[in-house]
């Protein structure tokens, strides 16, 4: 293979990667603007008023980056012949306690940056994050049911069929071998 091919492979890498990231991200934009709305409309009720859109886009972007690293990482294993909704559920569970895992680092870091010992970087935050880090984690698990159906049924059927049967309409075309006959 030439240096061509190789640099022509590696931009067609990087443009699939730069793509996937931006679909998930504006997937997840979506649900956390949702949850951004949700959460202001509760405030107002308590006298708070506030709406954090920037917040919604960066989070989406980590958030997005987070699932890029863990596919890398092999994380995407699938179920084998089992049933897509044990892959799903997996994947959902796997990459929502991955992002807790970067939440809790992200606040650590923020506590060094400040000064802070590890010890009561780590303290401060099981004292004051915890308890939203775990409903941020359950928020997840359930944004990432219908993402990780559709990116299975999309490796199941093929992600241009899938978008086929979105956008254009018309029956699904099984692949041969992507589904068992019964």
């Amino acid at each position: 293979m030439t240096a061509t091919g190789k640099t022509g492979g590696l931009k067609e890498k990087a443009a699939e990667e730069l793509r996937l990231w931006l679909l998930i991200s504006a997937y997840l934009f979506v649900f956390f603007g949702a949850f951004l709305t949700y959460r202001r409309l509760i405030s107002r009720e308590l006298g708070l008023s506030y709406l954090r859109w920037g917040y919604a886009l960066v989070e989406a972007l980590v958030v997005a980056k987070v699932i890029l690293i863990g596919k890398a990482l092999g994380l995407d294993k699938k179920a084998g012949d089992k049933p897509v909704i044990l892959s799903v559920l997996r994947a959902s569970v796997v990459y929502g306690v991955l992002v807790g895992l970067f939440e809790v680092l992200e606040h650590v870091v923020e506590g060094l940056v400040h000064g802070k010992a590890l010890r009561l970087s780590f303290e401060d935050f099981l004292s004051q994050g915890a308890p939203e880090l775990l409903a941020k984690t359950l928020m997840l698990f359930v944004a990432f049911l219908p993402f990780f159906a559709f990116w299975e049924v999309a490796r199941v059927v093929g992600g241009e069929e899938l978008f086929r049967l979105f956008f254009k309409g018309g029956t699904a075309e099984p692949r041969s071998g992507a589904m068992s006959q019964h």
